[in-house]
């Protein structure tokens, strides 16, 4: 039966395999890797990022970076906006339905009696389709914390820590110490940790000394500095003249860090190019010039106050607010952060079984704001497009799950 499935199948017989969406811990998938000869990926190295934020944006910079160098280049992200396959890239292309069909059939030869969470098939199937294509460096980003992640049931050559945030408290604890030592968990003795979060708490820094990691911090070991239309880098070495990114800043000065500690020799072209080059779906994606709208997939307080610096380029434009969140994020602070910010507010409702109320959202305002509930994005942006023209802005933000619906609403 399952030689015959096809892609679709597969995919919703891997979520229906394990009782609960999230359970961590290493033993279950480093067996079935260890049966899959997947603890070792021989020549290829492996760069781990971990970070509450900007670990993708990380990724997609150090993607383009090592490209330009000619390096062949494997990707593991999470979650996908509309494919699956965007979960796994190898050269800037995502796997295809055939490679991942026959890393999902690998996996269920291997894992016999082993239940597996949809993550931990996702993290093997993108180890298994590297180790096929032999690609020289593997960048995995982490899915949740990193000690008892997945993605660090093998070992990184280089950790990478991007930012230190409250989510996921259920699972990482509620303080930026308990979350901090959770991610660091990534970082191995004797090798590189490049740290991007320029607040890092005292209990984190002792962790990582008690690991015995060669850590590099942002501030301290490499920085940046602004200069009119262009940036410098100060680290491993100096680079002058870097073009402005279209992703966070922070994350390219982190990246180019993280690049210069893999390959010292990579050309100052290379590296501008590629902090110029890199973009990323649902990152302040521009997806219509008239109105303009803006895909974000900011869902954490830190994201939040990312997405407020932006919105200050749109001033003296009415900017629309299309807003869908889980209720298990941190919604109060989220709203608290943005809510003087929007012309209009237009609240939706999730329909997945994390998602919450429009009423909900609502109910974290605590200022007289223009706010209309909706039952769905459809209905949303049916009445936003009877009242939007031309010269205005539309941000579609508060979770993966509202920036892929809007994605396929407008597909539709």
């Amino acid at each position: 039966m399952k030689n015959k499935m096809h892609f679709e199948e597969w995919i919703n017989y891997l979520i229906s395999q394990h009782p609960v969406e999230i359970d961590m811990g290493l033993s279950r998938v480093r067996e079935v890797a260890k049966r899959l000869n997947l603890l070792n990926l021989g020549e290829t190295k492996i760069i781990t990022v971990a970070g509450t934020n900007g670990k993708g944006t990380t990724c997609a910079f150090l993607e383009n970076i090592f490209l330009n160098a000619n390096y062949q280049v494997g990707v593991y992200s999470s979650p996908h906006l509309l494919k699956f396959n965007e979960r796994v890239r190898i050269n800037n292309r995502n796997a295809t339905d055939d490679q991942l069909i026959e890393a999902f059939k690998q996996i269920e030869l291997a894992r016999e009696e082993i239940t597996l969470t949809f993550f931990e098939y996702s993290t093997l199937s993108a180890l298994y389709v590297f180790k096929q294509q032999a690609v020289d460096i593997v960048l995995l980003e982490v899915g949740l914390g990193g000690r008892l992640d997945a993605t660090n049931m093998i070992d990184a050559n280089i950790a990478v820590l991007t930012s230190i945030g409250l989510d996921h408290q259920e699972y990482l604890g509620n303080t930026r110490e308990s979350v901090g030592i959770e991610k660091v968990g990534v970082c191995r003795k004797e090798r590189p940790a490049i740290i991007g979060e320029p607040e890092v708490p005292h209990a984190v820094k002792q962790r990582l000394k008690e690991i015995g990691a060669n850590t590099y911090f942002v501030g301290d070991d490499f920085n940046s500095f602004d200069e009119s239309n262009h940036w410098s880098f100060n680290g491993l070495r100096v680079i002058n003249n870097i073009p402005a990114p279209q992703l966070p800043l922070q994350n390219a000065v982190t990246a180019i860090q993280t690049a210069l500690m893999f390959d010292p020799t990579l050309t100052d072209e290379m590296i501008k190019s590629g902090v110029e080059q890199a973009s990323l779906p649902g990152r302040m994606e521009l997806v219509s010039q008239q109105p303009k709208v803006y895909l974000d997939v900011a869902h954490n307080p830190q994201s939040a106050q990312y997405l407020k610096r932006q919105l200050n380029k749109f001033e003296g434009k009415r900017v629309f607010a299309l807003c869908g969140m889980l209720k298990d994020k941190d919604i109060q602070s989220v709203i608290q952060c943005l809510q003087t910010e929007f012309y209009e507010w237009n609240l939706v409702s999730l329909d997945v079984s994390r998602g919450a109320e429009s009423s909900e959202l609502a109910e974290c305002f605590d200022s007289q704001q223009n706010i209309n509930c909706f039952g769905d994005l459809n209905e949303a942006w049916a009445n936003l497009k009877l009242k939007i023209t031309d010269d205005d802005v539309v941000i579609v933000f508060g979770s993966f799950y509202t920036v892929a619906g809007f994605k396929k609403l407008k597909q539709g």
